[in-house]
This record gives structure tokens, sequence and C-alpha cells, in this order.
């Protein structure tokens, strides 16, 4: 089975979007309780299952299962129970990494074991593939075992979260890009170490919004099903926080300061740690500082 044929088995309209809570690549986030039931049916062929506290996107197909992201370290024997309500066939042989994190491709040696098809982008790759450094931990994460990723173009999201971001759109389905760019219960985790931030999370959705429609539904990382509705609105709240930033950044304020000025204040949402995404929200735009508003103080 080619690219083809796994995207457009797949049955019309989820948009399926990825986020790590994390706001530093490796940090590992607190245990979120599941859900009363932990497999959400989208429709007969495709679910949303608990990979140990992230979202697994399943979609059944003829010669087996297709699975976006794998899900959090030491979660594969609940996965695969919960697989097995989900299709008569637990034969995994094509699994899609969002992005490098853990908590999405913690169980990608299983699967690859398995003889699953593992495709991420070429930079995910490489974050797996090497030691990288953690700043929040003060220590290096180990490059993962080879686990059979390898480099496909089926979508590119440019510094949403990560550097390696991608998407996968079931349209036959209405169902599924993922990607790393809506968080409708979390803070928004800006991974500034590896280059995500704001802006790069705007554009993101933007291209998201345009390649759906009112049809389609977006499943994120954590959390509900979201509407493209949904997916828009939370766009808008974050290209307000941007456009706040812009500002705050430029006057060199730290994330305390940005916090006591209100930055985050009249939106929308609460905040879990806003001084935490702030920090985050405040290296990414210094790392993209030829995109703030010109000072002309």
């Amino acid at each position: 089975m080619d690219r083809r044929d796994v995207l457009t088995g797949a049955a019309a309209g989820v948009l399926t979007l990825w986020v790590s809570p994390r706001l530093v690549a490796g940090q590992t986030a607190p245990a979120v309780a599941a859900p009363a039931s932990a497999i959400r049916r989208l429709t007969d062929r495709l679910a949303v299952v608990d990979g140990g506290g992230a979202n697994v996107l399943a979609f059944s197909s003829v010669d087996g299962l297709v699975l976006v992201d794998a899900g959090a370290p030491k979660s594969a024997d609940t996965l695969m129970a919960e697989l097995k309500q989900v299709a008569a066939s637990t034969n995994v042989h094509t699994l899609f990494n969002t992005h490098h994190h853990l908590d999405q491709t913690g169980n990608n040696e299983v699967f690859a074991a398995a003889g699953a098809r593992i495709i991420a982008h070429e930079r995910a790759r490489q974050w797996m593939s090497t030691d990288y450094w953690i700043p929040a931990e003060d220590r290096y994460e180990k490059a993962r075992a080879k686990a059979g990723s390898e480099q496909i173009d089926y979508g590119y999201l440019p510094l949403a979260h990560t550097s390696g971001d991608s998407y996968v759109f079931f349209r036959t389905a209405m169902s599924s890009p993922s990607a790393s760019a809506a968080s409708p219960l979390r803070d928004p985790a800006l991974d500034y170490f590896t280059g995500g931030w704001i802006g790069g999370r705007v554009d993101a959705m933007d291209a998201l919004l345009k390649m759906s429609n009112g049809q389609t539904r977006i499943v994120p990382a954590y959390g509900p099903v979201m509407t493209r509705a949904e997916l828009k609105a939370e766009r808008d709240m974050m290209e307000e926080v941007r456009g706040r930033l812009f500002t705050q950044v430029r006057e060199g304020d730290r994330p305390k300061d940005m916090l006591q000025a209100g930055v985050l204040n009249g939106l929308p949402r609460t905040w879990q740690d806003p001084e935490g995404f702030l920090y985050a929200a405040a290296k990414g735009l210094w790392a993209h500082h030829n995109k703030l508003d010109p000072n002309v103080v």
C-alpha cells in the first residue's frame, strides 16, 4: 500500500491536529485522567483511542490499521487492547508520526517490530535519530533505536510547535490532517528550542483552515475533537496574543512583566501555567525578532 492508497482509503473530512503539551522538547507532560470511554468513534472505521494520555487516531483499512501517532511510552499493552475494540485486525501496517516528542512516538519501536511502516517528516526523523539537549531538564535525550521511520511529504507545518510538524488528512472521511497547531484543552505548547513559535502556530492554523470545511473534524493530541469553527476561534485568539506580545517582547519585558501588564486578560480561555506559556512565547519571538513590529522609540 502506497501513500495514495493510505490517504484515499480513509473514510471524508476529519482534520486531526496533534500537539504536545510540553513547552520544551522532551519534557514529560503531567498525567491526564482518561475519559469515561477511552475510545471515541468518529465513523465506523475511524476512532480516537487513548495512548497513555495522548490521542491516537486509528483508521481501519482492508489491510489492517493506519495510526496517527503511537502514544506515550509504556502504553502499548493498553493501546493494543483498545485497538482490538476498534477493528477485527489489530495489524498496524502504517503509522504516521506528527512530530518527534515521546508522547506521540513512545511506541514506535513496538509497532516497527511488528512490521508497521512509520512515516514522518525528515526533521522529525533527525530529532529521533540523534542525541539532543533538553534545557529544562539539563540533560540529553538519547537517540532512539531505529524504528523504520522514513521521510514523506504528506504535509509540513513549519514551526507551529516544533521544526518538524506534520499533518495527515483523510479527505474522503472529512477526516484528519494531523498537526501540532491546536490545543483546546491544554496551554498551547511552543517548543522554542526546536523552532516552534507563536507566529508559526498562527500560520499553521491558517493553512489548516484553508484545507478544511464545515464538515471537517479536527482531532488534537489532547482533548475533545474540534470543529472548524472551534479551530478558527483558537486561531483568532492566538493571533490576538501574538499582537499583544509583539510590543511587550520588543520592549524587553520579562514573562512576569507581560503577565502583570495583562497580555492574557480578556481571552476566551484560562491558562494552567500562564508565565510558562509567556516564557516560551517570548523565547520564540526573540528567535524571530525580524518579524516583530518596528520599534520607533
